[in-house]
């Protein structure tokens, strides 16, 4: 029983050893996490948690072969919440 255990909590990690293994820091995975652009996750008790299965999943969508590539762009424009680019500066804001 203990091996079983020990065999599921190998399968998952916290965001920090997550994001070590994608070479993302913590916070950008958190910020692809709430735009729905990062790796599939799971909420158990209070703590996010990553399957290593996941992450090498949405890593291999990741994968391009040029800079022309469409995923590319996608990946590019992974986590700022749409692929449209930066908003416009509302006309109050501007100087």
């Amino acid at each position: 029983m203990r091996d079983r255990f020990a065999e599921i909590a190998a399968r998952y990690v916290r965001t920090h050893e997550a994001a070590r293994l994608l070479g993302l820091s913590a916070r950008t995975l958190e910020k692809y996490r709430c735009h729905g652009s990062g790796p599939t996750f799971r909420k158990l008790g209070g703590r996010v948690v990553y399957a290593i299965d996941d992450l090498e999943t949405w890593a291999d969508g990741a994968a391009c072969r040029s800079t022309s590539d469409p995923r590319y762009v996608e990946a590019r424009n992974a986590g700022r919440g749409d692929t449209a680019g930066p908003a416009p500066i509302p006309a109050h804001n501007r100087r």
